[in-house]
């Protein structure tokens, strides 16, 4: 290779080399790390005896599983798993079928009243949640729901979001495909299940992913509607650990690392679909 070949390759080379994208990986980075710190110092806590929670390096100095024994034979965290799966896993079946079916009804039949159904939905998301708890509870006072699985659940099993969402993305299904389906004599529930929602997967996926990790890691209504600690979720049961005498650091962020397998789980598996649903669900809005 000669000189002016070696500098030509040379000068390509320098080319490439951006100085806002180095800038942007370099920030995206350290944002990442800064973002995972914390996740790192909680499973190393949880691996850290009583005596040496308050030792700030990120590996142990007397590692042990302890910890994790502890949380699973000395406390009710199996039951509070249990609960937190089913409130999580039957709100989220819930609102994709009911969400859904609203959705689609919304955006495929015209009626008289419909746009201001659809306002009167959306208003709902300017709603704060904490004006909503005391009705709510009053409501499941004068039902027989509090400290039962069903007051836990009530008041996510139809969300506003996920009824904007779908009816978002049902009007972007040609209506070509129902007409057809009705001509071949496919009845609206037929049609919606077998042709309109295989349309809408990915806004479906994002709704489930969405809906079941705001159910897994709910606080503030459960911690109101339940009072046995058999119905205490995942992150009330926690809360247990911090008692008036002391704070159980090491318990906490054990029980912590075990609850934020699902999350990561839920992630790692399904991050495609959510970038894809967070996506197009800005598109059409």
């Amino acid at each position: 290779m000669t000189d002016t070949d070696r500098q030509e390759a040379l000068s390509r080379y320098r080319i490439k080399i951006q100085p806002g994208r180095i800038l942007i990986w370099t920030l995206l980075f350290i944002g990442g790390i800064v973002m995972i710190t914390p996740l790192l110092f909680m499973f190393s806590t949880s691996l850290k005896p009583a005596s040496d929670v308050y030792d700030l390096r990120l590996i142990p100095a007397h590692p042990t599983l302890s910890n994790y024994v502890a949380v699973l034979t000395s406390t009710g965290f199996v039951r509070w798993f249990f609960n937190s799966m089913l409130v999580a896993v039957s709100v989220t079946c819930s609102n994709v079928f009911f969400d859904s079916l609203v959705g689609y009804t919304l955006a495929k039949f015209r009626f008289r009243g419909r746009r201001f159904i659809f306002l009167a939905i959306l208003s709902t998301l300017m709603i704060p949640t904490e004006m909503l708890v005391i009705p709510w509870y009053l409501m499941s006072a004068n039902f027989g729901w509090l400290d039962t699985y069903w007051g836990i659940m009530f008041p996510g099993m139809m969300t506003g979001f996920g009824t904007f969402l779908m009816r978002q993305f049902f009007e972007g299904v040609p209506d070509d495909f129902m007409e057809a389906a009705r001509v071949d004599g496919m009845n609206e529930f037929v049609i919606w299940w077998k042709i309109a929602m295989p349309l809408v997967a990915p806004a479906l996926s994002a709704l489930a992913i969405f809906t079941f990790l705001g159910n897994w890691t709910a606080f503030f209504w459960p911690l109101i509607v339940t009072t046995s600690s058999e119905l205490y979720t995942l992150p009330v049961g926690l809360s247990s650990f911090a008692v008036e005498a002391a704070i159980q650091w090491e318990m906490i962020m054990t029980g912590a690392a075990l609850a934020t397998i699902p999350t990561l789980l839920v992630f790692l598996l399904f991050q495609r679909y959510i970038v894809r649903g967070v996506m197009l669900a800005g598109v059409k809005g």
